[in-house]
């Protein structure tokens, strides 16, 4: 980073480690920085771009609707609003759909729609069954539904009202619930805790024990809708409806955008339970539409399931030369393990050789490019990594 965006950096609260880069233009699969030097992108802004970077879908998008429409305030509807969220109840099991601009907001609104249900139907039942290593947000009331433990102490006191279960026990998830429990809310792929999947049993009791209790069941799929898994949403892989689910990141592709999407008996909140300034803002559907609409018509679900079978074999004929452990994913959000806990040290190593890769935990690898992404691209990919690993390990 030169002396002059040195100096403008200053300026920044710091809340993250970041390297001397300055990222400065994108297009496709790769970005380049104020230096000029390339890199291919491997996390696509933590599963954000489905589309790649800079894609002529949202800068159409953005310009038609920036010329009509910019704001009209969330006290009316407007047109893109109204298509988008019919596009979305059309593709889906839902039949509402809540708008938001962060993932974090639409697991709030999950949150006060299932506690308004618990008051409405439940005896006043607020309290909301998560998964320990699950990741739901950075406010304060889905930090506390988050089951990170070096967060159990940070900005206390939380808000009161989860309780957090090991993933796949479904023994734990029945030891938890009692007359005061609503609902229970985890990932169907828990992303930022490893990537590590829900049992397709597992969540089928979990609904049986749901529709048994009158609880609602959540499905925060944050990281894993619009595609990544191989299915449009990744409730679809395990034959079952949730109440509610969350959507960000992909659905926005890169624009500030989230939703949450509920079966009708649900249309329970009052004016003025929920809202928000930019809820339903008519750039913002403009783009989602835009978004989703490329998604289905270029096929990028089936895309997905291609090529992250195609990642994972690929891993596994570097396995040994790599000495990888515990290969895992679903279409394209994979991961794996290193023998070491040195993972941000790899994850360094790759960005000095144009490769974006994230290390969730010290000795865990994740892998989620753009739903884009072609086997040239894997195989570039899967070089840089042959040649940083082993340097690492001697």
């Amino acid at each position: 980073m030169d002396k002059y965006l040195t100096e403008l950096a200053k300026s920044i609260l710091f809340t993250a480690a970041r390297p001397e880069i300055v990222m400065e233009c994108g297009k496709g699969m790769y970005l380049w920085d104020s230096s000029g030097k390339k890199y291919l992108d491997f996390i696509g802004g933590w599963a954000v771009t489905c589309l790649g970077h800079c894609p002529e879908a949202i800068s159409k998008a953005l310009k038609n609707q920036s010329d009509l429409l910019i704001n009209a305030s969330p006290a009316f509807f407007n047109k893109p609003m109204l298509e988008f969220a019919q596009l979305l109840t059309n593709i889906s099991c839902f039949d509402r759909v809540f708008f938001a601009s962060s993932g974090a907001e639409a697991n709030e609104g999950a949150i006060k729609l299932a506690r308004k249900y618990g008051a409405k139907y439940l005896n006043g039942a607020f309290e909301i069954i998560t998964t320990v290593n699950g990741f739901h947000g950075r406010t304060l009331a889905t930090m506390s539904a988050t089951g990170k433990k070096h967060w159990d102490v940070l900005f206390e006191p939380k808000v009161s009202g989860f309780k957090h279960v090991p993933i796949n026990d479904i023994d734990a998830v029945y030891q938890s619930v009692d007359s005061n429990t609503c609902a229970i809310m985890l990932e169907p792929i828990q992303g930022e805790g490893g990537v590590y999947s829900l049992n397709e049993e597992y969540v089928k009791d979990l609904r049986k024990l749901c529709d048994n209790k009158g609880i609602l069941l959540i499905f925060d799929e944050i990281q894993t809708g619009i595609g990544r898994t191989g299915k449009m949403f990744a409730y679809e892989h395990y034959k079952i409806e949730p109440d509610i689910m969350t959507l960000a990141k992909g659905i926005g592709g890169g624009f500030p955008l989230s939703a949450m999407l509920t079966k009708e008996k649900l249309n329970i909140f009052d004016a003025g339970d929920q809202g928000g300034t930019y809820c339903g803002q008519p750039l913002a559907m403009a783009v989602g539409l835009a978004v989703v609409n490329e998604v289905i018509n270029k096929k990028l679900p089936q895309n997905a399931l291609v090529q992250g079978q195609y990642i994972i074999d690929s891993l596994n004929g570097i396995k040994e030369k790599c000495s990888l452990k515990n290969i895992r994913g679903l279409g394209l959000l994979i991961a794996f393990d290193l023998p070491y806990e040195n993972g941000s040290k790899i994850v360094s190593e790759c960005l000095k050789e144009g490769l974006i890769i994230n290390s969730p935990k010290p000795s865990t690898i994740r892998l989620m490019p753009p739903l884009i992404v072609t086997k040239n691209e894997i195989d570039i990919m899967i070089d840089i990594l042959c040649k940083v690993i082993p340097k690492q390990f001697h």
